[in-house]
């Protein structure tokens, strides 16, 4: 029997005051601010608590395995990974058992909830939510992070400008290393692959979805597969040329910064006669965010940054030479980015993240006045936004935004009212 050991990394009354001396099976609902949040299967007891303002997820199971796990939420948040942060570790005095706090990851989905709301003929959508999934574990292999059972059931979703985000909620099984062997990788893509086609499969079973409709969603899951190893390459291409053609230099990282990955290290080794090979660095894929984040101190999320860094160059295009970029970025934040925010914002209810709804207000007033061939102004595009009437997209803007970003571009209309409508 050990002693009751609570480590709490927020001082917060209201997780300080819970029972933690009792089973969490035994919490009493009376006196307990439980919440209740549909999840996905679980091996272990999963309450969520509301309290000091605060959703708070809390994973009853073996200290051993939570200490774990504890460590290893620690090391991604370290590394700024997509994961669930871990907010605490209570070792209980009851059989060996601990419980996992964590914050509970705002204005998320669970995969359920987003295959449900698709239809089964929608493939697009859920080629988005794949290229999410694959990038996260890009993402975790870059630094060597092994997840080990990385499935739709452990993985929270979130918008991002016009990309859906993938988080890790579940790291039991997770380990870290210096560097993953292609050995590690391919065990885990392996594990992806046949945990995804799983999921999906067992939800539209849940459906009372044809066999065809089944045949064609484990062939998407199997395409999970080819996304990670795209994605990888690019980060890992080491194309060679001569001296004379190192302008394909800056072509290479052009890609990379595409896709939203900063540059940390450039470097030309000799491979031949008059040959030379580019190594490119990686860092992390936040490139448009810190550069936002530089110009006006906004931190949002790199999907969101590149669409608000094409609302600031298009303001400074409008406004006086004579201003830097620090004074113009700084207007545009005071002049059109707050009241913007505030506006989108009541347009769609006060629902959702507002940052994220004025994201949506930039695509919506594209989309409508590549409609009408002229600028439709935000009046209009605030009109549509407010009753979810967003064109959809033309074959010449999907083009662009594929061929720029390497996803399929733009919530429509109908996943951004399912998205939103009871954030």
């Amino acid at each position: 029997m050990q002693p009751l050991e609570l480590r709490l990394r927020i001082a917060s009354p209201g997780l300080i005051a819970l029972p933690w001396l009792e089973p969490l099976a035994e919490w009493d609902a009376t006196e307990v601010p439980f919440r209740d949040v549909p999840v996905g299967p679980s091996r272990h007891l999963v309450r969520f608590v509301e309290t000091d303002g605060a959703l708070w997820a809390l994973k009853e199971l073996p200290a051993r395995i939570a200490a774990k796990e504890y460590a290893v939420l620690r090391e991604l948040e370290h590394r700024e990974l997509p994961a669930v942060r871990p907010a605490g570790l209570v070792l209980q005095p009851i059989d060996d058992r601990a419980i996992l706090v964590t914050r509970f990851l705002d204005r998320s989905w669970q995969y359920r909830r987003l295959l449900m709301r698709i239809p089964p003929e929608a493939s697009k959508h859920r080629e988005r939510l794949l290229d999410a999934m694959a990038s996260l574990l890009v993402d975790l292999h870059r630094n060597g992070v092994f997840w080990g059972d990385c499935s739709l059931a452990n993985t929270l979703f979130s918008r991002d400008g016009q990309t859906l985000q993938a988080w890790l909620v579940d790291a039991e099984t997770s380990e870290i290393h210096p560097r993953l062997s292609d050995g590690q990788r391919q065990y885990d893509i392996d594990i992806l692959v046949e945990n995804v086609a799983a999921g999906m499969v067992d939800l539209a079973v849940r459906l009372d979805q044809p066999e065809e409709i089944q045949d064609q969603l484990i062939e998407e899951a199997w395409g999970v597969a080819a996304r990670y190893e795209a994605l990888w390459d690019v980060l890992h291409a080491e194309p060679t040329f001569s001296f004379d053609d190192r302008y394909q230099i800056e072509g290479q990282i052009r890609r990379l910064h595409d896709l939203g990955f900063a540059v940390d290290e450039v470097k030309l080794e000799a491979a031949g006669d008059e040959a030379y090979r580019l190594k490119v660095a990686v860092a992390a894929r936040r490139f448009h965010a810190v550069q936002l984040h530089d110009l006006t101190g906004l931190d949002v999320g790199e999907g969101q940054a590149r669409i608000l860094l094409g609302d600031l160059r298009a303001y400074q295009a409008s406004r006086s030479a004579a201003l830097s970029d620090a004074e113009s970025a700084q207007r545009w934040v005071q002049e059109v980015f707050r009241p913007g925010v505030a506006q989108a914002h009541s347009a769609v209810g006060g629902l959702g993240d507002p940052i994220q709804a004025y994201c949506d207000l930039l695509e919506v007033r594209w989309l409508l006045s590549e409609q009408a061939g002229h600028d439709v102004g935000d009046l209009a595009a605030l009109d549509a936004l407010s009753h979810r009437a967003v064109p959809p997209l033309s074959a010449a803007r999907m083009a662009v935004a594929e061929a720029t970003t390497g996803q399929i571009p733009a919530l429509d209309a109908a996943m951004v009212a399912e998205l939103t409508a009871d954030d």
